[in-house]
């Protein structure tokens, strides 16, 4: 973690953030929506992963696919694993959600190993038997893609102090409850 950070740190002073507007962002359901939902997670991080599965699809449900709200998925990788791997869930630059969610959905099976080169190896074995139609190696050395995951974690800790993750920004203010669908849905309800 701490050499993550410190690596961030000098990419960050060594080297000027390119404008990442070519890199598209992954988001979910009406743009026009009146509700506005960001959600700043890395790969690696196991609340993530339980967020993707316990809490996304009632959301997605009652909400984004009604037209009631969008979902913005933000890059705030915590390790250089999950920097990999967001990478890997923006590789196809089409804005669409299904490598991220396949990543959070099989998170037990490449969040593993001793080193980096482990976890891209599984990362690497786990993805090539999809049909992404992606090549992994060009993603991961891909420096568009890198500047365009660092701008959303930089753009986190500015605008709304993002210190963990997931971090759940609902129309520009940080949802503080506990990250359940029932304290989600009584939020999001006034707000309609």
């Amino acid at each position: 973690m701490k050499k993550f950070i410190f690596k961030l740190l000098i990419i960050l002073f060594l080297s000027p953030i390119a404008n990442s507007s070519e890199i598209k962002k992954i988001v979910e359901g009406d743009l026009n929506a009146k509700i506005k939902i960001i959600v700043y997670e890395s790969l690696t991080c196991s609340h993530c992963a339980n967020f993707h599965k316990d809490v996304y699809p009632e959301l997605k449900n009652e909400f984004i696919d009604t037209g009631l709200a969008s979902i913005e998925f933000r890059n705030f990788p915590l390790d250089m694993a999950a920097f990999n791997a967001a990478k890997i869930a923006h590789c196809k630059n089409d804005g669409n959600s299904e490598i991220l969610h396949f990543l959070y959905a099989n998170q037990s099976k490449w969040v593993k190993g001793k080193d980096l080169s482990e976890f891209n190896q599984n990362l690497r074995d786990l993805v090539k038997d999809q049909n992404f139609n992606i090549n992994i190696d060009k993603c991961l050395n891909n420096k568009e893609m890198e500047d365009h995951i660092l701008s959303d974690r930089i753009e986190g800790v500015k605008e709304f102090q993002i210190n963990s993750t997931p971090t759940i920004i609902i129309n520009n203010k940080k949802f503080e409850k506990s990250l359940t669908f029932k304290n989600l849905k009584k939020y999001l309800q006034k707000m309609i």
